[in-house]
């Protein structure tokens, strides 16, 4: 059967101050009035009923995981004892997937992207279930991209390996500008970072390309998961599995796709006003263009402004140049706690 992994953690930075650690950006209703990981459980259904779903989160957001979605089983819900990472939590719940059925395909997802055509995903993310199963391979699902996006990992493919499915040539990781530009000449794609495997090719090519996790993987054999986590050399999906493998195909797709990873990325998906502003909530702008203006509450009124954020929220307000808005870490690093921690 095929079964959805939906990594769900965060530190609740890159939305701050509406984000914190217990209220990451999974749960604040960033592309519409439903939060994202609402969405993404909603979005998999009929393809992956709920009850195959698996939620992959911190202790400290796994009540609140659960409570925001009922319809997943209790059991469904993992949480893990600490944070080592995607490859560890995501070898945890193929292992888990697989222990319950080990026919099993799994499709890995995050729960804070924003898809602007649930139907046209459902159906890359049937071709990706499908590779994965008939050319026994890892598979990833390209983006064609739109624009030059310095922030996205990109994907070369290679020949064709059937109508959906070509190989992967190479994988490069977060370039400048001018390098995106050349890549995507190229014909290279962006990395969703939506993945499929079968649980038999995933660990065979754990035990043979990843030392980081399968000499722990006993641990989980044993229901030993604390001891895994802490065993374990922290490393991502990406690393561990894709770029050492050589099963890896790509499923190549066109449809609206956005990590939502900065303040800026709000315009692109809830839309701008004529002046390229992007207001949520109570908010004005007046002769200003291309600001994103969110309040959770009390009015915020812009004036004579161009690229700037500004956040209310939590009773704190943010104001940042747009540039500044793309990397909230380095600004948060310097921030005294008290006010770091005011939300």
């Amino acid at each position: 059967m095929r079964w959805a992994a939906i990594l769900a953690g965060g530190s609740g930075t890159r939305f701050w101050p509406l984000s914190t650690p217990n209220n990451p950006k999974q749960f604040l209703p960033l592309a519409s009035e439903t939060p994202l990981l609402r969405q993404a459980v909603e979005r998999l259904d009929p393809l992956i009923p709920a009850n195959r779903v698996l939620v992959i989160t911190g202790q400290n957001l796994a009540d609140r995981t659960r409570a925001l979605l009922p319809e997943v089983p209790t059991e469904n819900v993992l949480a893990e004892p600490c944070a080592a990472q995607t490859a560890p939590a995501l070898a945890w719940a193929t292992h888990e997937i697989n222990r319950r059925d080990d026919n099993a395909t799994v499709l890995s997802l995050h729960a804070d992207w924003a898809i602007g055509d649930d139907n046209l995903f459902r159906e890359h993310a049937d071709m990706a279930l499908s590779a994965a199963e008939r050319h026994e391979m890892l598979v990833t699902v390209g983006v064609v991209p739109i624009r030059p996006e310095i922030g996205y990992g990109y994907v070369q493919p290679g020949p064709d390996l059937d109508d959906t499915t070509k190989s992967v040539d190479r994988f490069i990781e977060k370039p400048n500008e001018t390098r995106a530009r050349e890549l995507i000449k190229a014909g290279a794609l962006w990395n969703s970072g939506m993945f499929a495997w079968t649980s038999r090719v995933f660990f065979e090519e754990t035990e043979e390309h990843v030392p980081e996790l399968a000499p722990h993987l006993p641990l989980l054999d044993q229901n030993n998961v604390d001891g895994f986590f802490k065993s374990v050399t922290p490393i991502v999906i990406d690393i561990s599995h894709f770029e050492r493998s050589n099963r890896v195909a790509i499923v190549p797709g066109k449809f609206p796709w956005d990590d939502v990873g900065t303040w800026p990325a709000l315009g692109r998906i809830r839309g701008t006003d004529k002046s390229g502003n992007c207001l949520v909530g109570n908010a004005a702008g007046i002769d200003s263009r291309d600001c994103v203006v969110w309040s959770d509450g009390e009015p915020v009124v812009i004036s004579g402004l161009k690229d700037i954020v500004v956040v209310r929220a939590n009773g704190v307000t943010l104001v940042a140049t747009r540039e500044r808005a793309l990397n909230l870490k380095e600004t948060l690093d310097q921030l005294p706690k008290d006010i770091l921690e005011t939300p």
